[in-house]
C-alpha cells in the first residue's frame, strides 16, 4: 500500500490539488464532545442541519461504516490581490475571496471524482467524496491527517498553503498508509480573534456564529440584529478579516486555478450598481458564483446595511427606492438604511 499512496500523492498534485493527507475515519475522537458543547451554547444559530445531522458529523465512522481511510485534499484559492484593500471604501461591497469567482464546489468535486476513479482503477475498493455540504468534519479530520491545524478563528491553518485554502476528502475502504497529525503552531497570536469586527469569538478556539459575519450573510434568514449591523461595514457577502490577518499567510501559495482568481466586477463591485439588481439580473450576473446560492433578496438586504454604514448622501435614493419593497426584510434594511443615512447628515447618533 506504501507504492499506492505515493502514487495517489502524486496524481492528487497533477489533479490541481496542493496537499494530499491520510487519515482514519476515528482519528477524531473530540468532535463529539466539542459539537455538542457548541450547539449547547446556541452558537450554531439558524443552521439547524448541523444538529440534526450531529451523530455524522460528530464521528465520521458512523457516516460510512465502511470506509476505513480518509484522504483529506487541500486546494489553494489564495488571492493575488489584497482582499482587504475594499473594507475601506465606503461606496463599494466587499466580497470574501473564495466568491469572487467560479463556486468552488463543483470544481473540488470535480477534481475530487476524477482522483477517486483513478484510486479505484489502481487500487480498489470503494469510494464516497465529499466537499463541504456533507455532515463531514472537514477541519478536524484535516489536522488527523496532518494538513494543518483548527487555528483559534477555527478554520484550518496550514504551515505551507496559509489560511487560503478549500478543503475535500475521499472516503475509501481501503486501508491507506496514514499521515502523522499537525500540532497547533498558533503560540500566543490572537491576530485572528483581535481582527473579528463582531467579536465573534467567546474565547480562543470557540466561534459564535450568531456574531460572525460569514454566517450573518449567507446563513441567517430575515432581518439582522440592529446591534450587528453597523458592526458589518460594507462586507456583503462572507468575511475574510479573520483569515486575512493569519501571518502564516506569508507562506500561502498563490491559487493555480484561474477560476478561483477574482472576477474583475467583484473585486470592488459599487454598492449603487448592486442593490439595483432584480432577481434576473442578480441570477445572470452570479451565474456559476456561490453567491447565487443566497438569492437575491438576502444580497440586497446585506447591501442595504452596507449603504446604511457607508455614510454617503448620494446613496440615499436607492435605499429610498426599496423601503416599500414586496420582501419586508428589505424593506426593513432599506428604512434601517435611510435612517442611518439621515442622521448621518444631521451629525445624530445613528442606530
Amino acid at each position: 500500500m506504501e507504492s499506492l499512496k505515493q502514487a495517489l500523492v502524486a496524481q492528487a498534485l497533477s489533479e490541481g490539488f496542493d496537499a494530499c493527507r491520510v487519515c482514519r475515519p476515528w482519528d477524531v475522537p473530540r468532535v463529539p464532545e466539542r459539537l455538542a458543547e457548541f450547539l449547547k451554547q446556541g452558537y450554531q444559530g439558524q443552521m439547524g442541519w448541523l444538529e440534526e445531522r450531529s451523530h455524522w458529523r460528530g464521528d465520521p465512522s458512523m457516516l460510512w461504516p465502511e470506509a476505513r481511510s480518509v484522504i483529506v485534499l487541500g486546494e489553494s484559492y489564495t488571492p493575488n490581490e489584497d482582499p482587504m484593500a475594499t473594507v475601506d471604501q465606503p461606496d463599494i461591497g466587499t466580497i470574501s475571496v473564495y466568491a469572487r469567482n467560479k463556486d468552488y464546489h463543483d470544481l473540488v468535486k470535480k477534481r475530487l471524482k476524477r482522483l477517486a476513479r483513478w484510486l479505484i482503477a489502481e487500487g480498489g475498493g470503494e469510494v464516497k467524496v465529499f466537499v463541504d455540504t456533507a455532515p463531514v468534519p472537514e477541519k478536524p479530520l484535516g489536522q488527523a491527517a496532518g494538513l494543518g491545524w483548527q487555528g483559534k478563528h477555527t478554520n484550518l491553518v496550514s504551515r505551507h498553503l496559509g489560511s487560503w485554502f478549500f478543503i475535500g476528502s475521499v472516503f475509501t475502504t481501503l486501508e491507506v498508509p496514514t499521515d502523522r497529525s499537525e500540532v497547533d503552531h498558533c503560540g500566543r497570536c490572537r491576530a485572528c480573534l483581535d481582527a473579528c469586527p463582531t467579536d465573534a469569538f467567546p474565547a480562543p478556539y470557540q466561534l459564535d456564529a450568531r456574531r460572525c459575519i460569514s454566517y450573518l450573510t449567507i446563513e441567517h434568514k430575515g432581518p439582522i440584529d440592529p446591534k450587528l449591523r453597523s458592526l458589518m461595514g460594507n462586507r456583503i457577502y462572507g468575511c475574510d478579516d479573520c483569515l486575512a490577518a493569519c501571518p502564516w499567510n506569508k507562506f500561502a501559495v498563490e491559487a493555480r486555478e484561474l477560476r478561483y482568481h477574482a472576477r474583475e466586477d467583484l473585486i470592488a463591485p459599487e454598492l449603487a450598481d448592486l442593490v439595483q439588481l432584480d432577481d434576473t439580473a442578480f441570477r445572470a450576473k452570479f451565474s456559476g458564483s456561490p453567491i447565487k446560492r443566497i438569492g437575491r433578496d438576502r444580497f440586497v438586504r446585506n447591501v442595504l446595511y452596507a449603504i446604511g454604514n457607508s455614510g454617503r448622501a448620494d446613496l440615499r435614493r436607492f435605499a429610498q427606492d426599496l423601503c416599500e419593497d414586496p420582501d419586508e426584510t428589505i424593506a426593513d434594511a432599506a428604512r434601517w438604511a435611510v435612517l442611518r443615512l439621515e442622521n448621518d447628515a444631521k451629525g445624530m447618533e445613528s442606530p
